[in-house]
């Protein structure tokens, strides 16, 4: 493979050692450029200890912009490229369609990641680990955009504030008012994982957790249509959460004084207009429309930011699994294009 794009030597070493496995072409729609992905697994150090991420990285030919995405808890990357109704639930695909390429990432503790003891992994070293990432994979691209869902986007915006080394933040089912009577009984019912007999062979410790069986559609997707296959596929590719990523999640972005007021480059709030655990009373935020939400945001943020706002409507968690998730990808790709 050609690395013909670096602009140096030692990053031509480094991004042959993030590769895994050869190049596959994706099939893309006739309209659409080619997409090129590639598994890659990027060697990094969590409070001294080496791990490493794994991740997809599809490409365009000719996109000079990447989102790397975070997912949340128990979520793996497969949440940005649902293979149920992927032409209408694939965020993957519908960047990749839009000439914007993708990097999907597991957090550390999940998919093909490493897996360190739960208490080393926290949204603060989740974040160092994906500052990491991005710093491997910026030279391939003039603009980067980081992006997650959930406590994925608590992650992307301490990376941002803190490293500052990113074009833009895009934050999803995430805002800095958590309904906790919603959230809190999501937690309590969630179960070890060392303990679920669909996750075997992980070895993990018992500050991973994950969701007892038939809990997602409540936990997740709710108010939104029980659609078999979709509920069906979130069941089966679920992952874990290590609990110590919720401390500093909530401490940082809700208690203390958010990271995101250091945050000096463009930011787009995602939200579905359902999702009980950022959204109305009693300690929610006000997710009526798109203005009632950019208000209700706004004091956390910069005017450097330029806060942008967007409700999907109809839905509740995780919308990526929405049907309507295509009016959302469509607002993206145009906040994306104009940053």
């Amino acid at each position: 493979m050609r690395w013909s794009r670096f602009r140096s030597t030692a990053t031509k070493s480094l991004a042959v050692a993030l590769l895994t496995a050869g190049a596959v072409l994706v099939p893309a729609p006739a309209s659409a450029a080619p997409v090129t992905c590639e598994q890659l697994r990027v060697p990094v150090t969590v409070l001294g200890t080496p791990q490493s991420m794994r991740g997809t990285l599809c490409t365009p030919a000719g996109a000079s912009t990447v989102q790397v995405l975070i997912p949340g808890g128990t979520y793996n990357s497969s949440y940005w490229d649902i293979s149920y109704a992927p032409d209408t639930r694939s965020y993957r695909q519908a960047m990749n369609r839009a000439g914007i390429a993708t990097l999907a990432v597991d957090r550390l503790g999940t998919g093909g990641s490493s897996r360190p003891v739960s208490a080393l992994v926290t949204a603060t070293t989740q974040a160092h680990a994906v500052h990491q990432v991005i710093r491997a994979v910026r030279p391939r691209f003039e603009k980067v955009i980081v992006a997650g869902h959930s406590i994925g986007s608590a992650m992307a915006l301490i990376e941002a504030g803190t490293y500052q080394d990113v074009d833009g933040v895009l934050v999803t089912g995430f805002t800095h008012r958590m309904n906790v009577v919603t959230v809190v009984p999501v937690l309590a019912r969630m179960v070890p994982a060392a303990l679920d007999p669909q996750l075997p062979g992980y070895g993990l410790d018992l500050g991973y957790l994950t969701t007892a069986a038939g809990a997602r559609y409540g936990a997740f997707h709710s108010p939104g249509p029980e659609v078999p296959g979709a509920i069906g596929l979130d069941e089966a590719t679920k992952d874990v959460f290590a609990a110590s990523e919720a401390v500093d999640t909530v401490t940082l972005n809700n208690v203390v004084m958010p990271f995101t007021r250091l945050i000096d480059m463009p930011v787009m709030v995602v939200v579905g207009a359902g999702d009980t655990h950022f959204c109305g009373q009693p300690l929610g935020s006000d997710c009526t429309s798109a203005e009632a939400l950019r208000a209700s945001e706004a004091p956390y943020f910069s005017d450097s930011a330029r806060l942008h706002t967007y409700l999907l409507d109809g839905y509740g968690h995780s919308i990526n699994y929405a049907p309507n998730a295509p009016d959302y990808h469509r607002a993206v790709v145009a906040w994306a294009r104009g940053i």
